[in-house]
Formats: C-alpha cells, structure tokens, sequence
C-alpha cells in the first residue's frame, strides 16, 4: 500500500505525493514531474538528487553509506540533515517523510 510523502520545492510549494514502499524519493520525483535531476540516475555518482530530509524523520533514516557521505560533501546548499534522494527509500516508518528541494543543485562530473 502506498504511503503518502510530502516535496517541498525551492519556492515553498509542498506536493502530498501517494509514494510506493520500495522506491526512492528520487524514483518518485520522476514519476511526478518534480524538479529533482538525478543526473547518474541513482548511482552515487553525483549530488543532484540532494534532499534535506525534516528533523522529524532524519533520525528514522539508516545512516548514509561513505559513497553517500562523499557525494554530499558536493552538494549545493549542505545542511545536517542533508541525504541523497536516490538512497532514500520509502518504507512504512517513513510514511509522511517531508524533504525539501535546496534552492540550486551543482552538477559536477567525477
């Protein structure tokens, strides 16, 4: 059964999106037309999928992996509770997750 997860993007407007247990908060930004890129579609080769997760639901996430740790130290706008949307994946304790898109991305190739 579907969850529901709440996108904030860069002007403050939130979407309650219906989000399948399984996929990732990037997976379902395609799947909705949000503005979230991607560009190595969830390889952990880039930090355009960058999210800043709600202080409420940071600490129900498992702890980023060292690749996941190396890509957001090239994230535009990092916070404490920054993650990569490609690593963050939908399941029942997460029902209600509020991310937020930061107000620019830096695509930078390795």
């Amino acid at each position: 059964m579907p969850k529901v997860i709440f996108v904030i993007d860069k002007e403050g407007t939130e979407r309650e999106i219906e989000a399948p247990i399984g996929l990732s908060i990037l997976e379902i930004a395609h799947q909705h037309d949000i503005d979230l890129e991607g560009a190595c579609e969830g390889s952990l080769a880039c930090a355009t999928c960058h999210v800043i997760v709600d202080e409420k639901f940071y600490c129900k996430l498992p702890n980023a992996s060292e690749a996941e740790e190396d890509m957001l130290d090239l994230a535009f706008g990092l916070t404490h509770t920054s993650r990569l949307g490609c690593q963050i994946i939908v399941t029942e304790e997460l029902a209600g997750i509020k991310v937020f898109l930061p107000s620019s991305t830096r695509n930078i190739n390795l």
